[in-house]
């Protein structure tokens, strides 16, 4: 059994309801702990929106230690830009940078320009100020540098860290797959199938970590997570997004999907990417991709999500269109029929089924808003459903998440 949770960024709440009641991970006296025969993965994002980004990797590093490789970590964007930070804060900030010999404003100013995480800042003091630390501006900029110099935890997680990570038939990535990146990998010729891509993708992570290691800027890795001038980087497999520029969920290309089957994966779970306040699954044939973010929603609870080759189980709470939450509960085998992970001519993703038995319809809006609405299993088999896959506009440029 895989135990999948991505995207807490520094939020405990998301890891305390992630953990409650969870049959497959649990927070014993502030540790993981994992049942029998669970292997656990995080999929990036450990820090920058809560004020317990910290104690948070630590927790991680202390899952990875206790069991080994039963807990995979993978680098999210998040993680990934701080090692910006050396050189930033050392004297070589960004052209477009204040030009201040303040380190706290510019870290201020690079961490709400240039990162996404417009209160890191306050979160970092905050948490220091918990642990009984000293919380002043330049005690903030010392920890974001203590934790990046050698010794320090993000540098031990971003170390512990990979790009991507396959178990059976299920490929576990940061951001996704596309056209664009799909058996690309910067500084290497294209990969001939998956296991090889993610072999080509480790080499490169490693080679840079090295850079970093030396005492230099890693910038390959840094472009690499990087959103590009469109806000985009769809040749990435940390920053690709699959959806359109409202945030509607789409499968990839039929030729994509045709390739990741012939190589035996037959599912894809991502992150990065918001997409309500729960997870959004979607199907066609044998083929499924799960996106599950745990940011942005209406709630930001933890939702709980695991696999096994054959069997897809979710734990989550959403709130519906109106302000009513909802609890949903279901297990989807691989080849059960039925009406999740299909989309109605309306746009609207049949995201899951309710406890009451009724199903969840989930649609991007403009400005950040969803539609989430529950409609009753009489009511959706009257719908002309079919796959999520084309674009209803086009994907998403929606910044740094």
């Amino acid at each position: 059994m895989i135990a999948w949770l991505t995207d807490v960024e520094g939020r405990w709440d998301k890891l305390v309801s992630f953990t409650a009641a969870n049959p497959h991970v649990s927070l014993v006296d502030g540790a993981l702990r994992l049942a029998e025969g669970v292997t656990f993965v995080f999929g990036g994002d450990a820090i920058d929106r809560g004020a317990h980004g910290r104690r948070f990797v630590s927790l991680l590093l202390a899952a990875r230690r206790a069991y080994g490789d039963r807990v995979v970590l993978l680098a999210g964007n998040r993680d990934i830009n701080k090692l910006r930070l050396v050189t930033e804060l050392g004297g070589q900030p960004r052209p477009s940078a204040p030009a201040t010999s303040n380190r706290a404003e510019l870290l201020r100013w690079t961490l709400a320009n240039t990162m996404g995480a417009g209160k890191a800042f306050e979160f970092r003091a905050a948490e220091l100020r918990e642990a009984g630390e000293p919380a002043h501006d330049d005690a903030v900029v010392d920890s974001y540098l203590a934790d990046l110099a050698p010794g320090g935890e993000l540098r031990a997680y971003l170390n512990a860290s990979r790009l991507g990570f396959r178990v059976g038939s299920t490929l576990f990535l940061h951001g996704g797959v596309t056209v664009e990146n799909f058996l690309q990998t910067p500084k290497a010729d294209p990969a001939r199938d998956v296991d090889a891509w993610l072999a080509t993708l480790d080499r490169f992570y490693r080679d840079e970590l090295a850079v970093f290691e030396a005492g230099r800027r890693p910038d390959a890795l840094i472009a690499y997570q990087a959103q590009g001038p469109d806000k985009l980087n769809q040749g990435s497999v940390v920053y690709a997004r699959p959806t359109d520029e409202l945030g509607n969920p789409q499968l990839p290309p039929v030729e994509i999907v045709a390739r990741l089957l012939e190589n035996g994966i037959r599912r894809v779970v991502v992150g990065h990417t918001p997409s309500g306040d729960c997870p959004a699954i979607l199907r066609d044939g044998g083929f499924e991709l799960v996106l599950a973010d745990n940011s942005y929603g209406r709630l930001e609870h933890g939702s709980q999500l695991s696999f096994t080759d054959e069997v897809t189980e979710v734990r989550a709470v959403t709130q519906l269109d109106g302000g009513a939450q909802a609890n949903l509960r279901f297990t989807l085998e691989r080849e059960q029929s039925g009406p999740i992970g299909l989309r109605d001519l309306e746009g609207r993703l049949v995201k899951a089924r309710l406890e009451t038995g009724d199903y969840l319809l989930f649609r991007g809006l403009p400005n950040y808003q969803v539609e989430q609405v529950a409609t009753s299993a009489e009511a959706l088999s009257a719908r002309p459903l079919f796959a999520a896959r084309e674009p209803l506009t086009s994907p998403s440029p929606a910044g740094t998440r």
